[in-house]
């Protein structure tokens, strides 16, 4: 009698189980909205030094944060990084999201 129990609910828990494939677990569900940040073709041979992002300052949307300046710093510090595989256009919206903190990553 015990075992047909312990059938009974082993059957019940895999009945509620869905079967996922191994392609189902390594391309998860998105629970987020994508970004707003579309990458141009060529983006992908952007190549990133360790020290960059370390230099760009940080914006955590507080209300005595001004993001005009956070914009005129986060443009100084691209200017000094050169790639010749990409344009600055393509390095600033690269390393923008990395300049984001806090709550203002969700505002991508």
């Amino acid at each position: 009698m015990a075992e047909e129990d312990n059938q009974s609910l082993h059957n019940e828990n895999h009945e509620n189980n869905q079967v996922r494939t191994l392609r189902d677990h390594m391309n998860p569900t998105r629970t987020s909205a994508p970004s707003c940040i579309v990458f141009p073709p060529n983006a992908s041979h952007f190549n990133f030094k360790p020290g960059i992002i370390q230099l760009l300052c940080f914006f955590h949307g507080l209300d005595l944060e001004n993001p005009y300046l956070h914009l005129r710093e986060f443009e100084e510090v691209c200017n000094t990084y050169n790639d010749l595989n990409c344009s600055m256009n393509t390095i600033k919206l690269k390393l923008f999201p990395f300049s984001l903190k806090d709550k203002v990553k969700t505002w991508l």
